[in-house]
């Protein structure tokens, strides 16, 4: 007999999507490296501005991200990221966004930053 655990992980992948490898060569993962970050003072949830270098070929992106929790703005900046840098840019407040910054949520619903564990070139793309 299933476990009540075991039953809403088997429901949970039924709904997931699949997709092919070119719907996911379409994302642009990206590394880069926070240059700054600050709070966002009008965001309506904790928020920081983050400045991401994504090397020279993509340059200098900005993005609201909403880690406050786990970081503070002098601990993010020279951390290495990865953001996706090819959604359209999105109006937030008085930001606009230009990547998407990649995390996930711990068990209590804090978002933890998605980083590559060795330095690599910015701008390198996930493979």
């Amino acid at each position: 007999m299933k476990s009540f655990y075991d039953a809403i992980k088997e429901k949970k992948m039924q709904e997931m999507q699949t997709i092919d490898w070119q719907d996911f060569a379409k994302v642009e993962l990206r590394v880069g490296r926070i240059v700054s970050a600050e709070v966002f003072k009008q965001a309506r949830k904790p928020a920081y501005i983050l400045h991401v270098d994504f090397g020279e070929e993509l340059g200098v992106k900005k993005s609201s991200v909403q880690v406050t929790e786990l970081y503070s703005p002098e601990e993010l900046v020279g951390k290495l990221v990865v953001g996706v840098v090819n959604f359209p840019r999105k109006q937030i407040g008085p930001v606009m966004s230009e990547c998407l910054i990649t995390g996930f949520h711990n068990a209590e619903g804090a978002v933890a930053l998605c980083v590559p564990d060795k330095d690599v070139p910015l701008g390198s793309k996930l493979c």
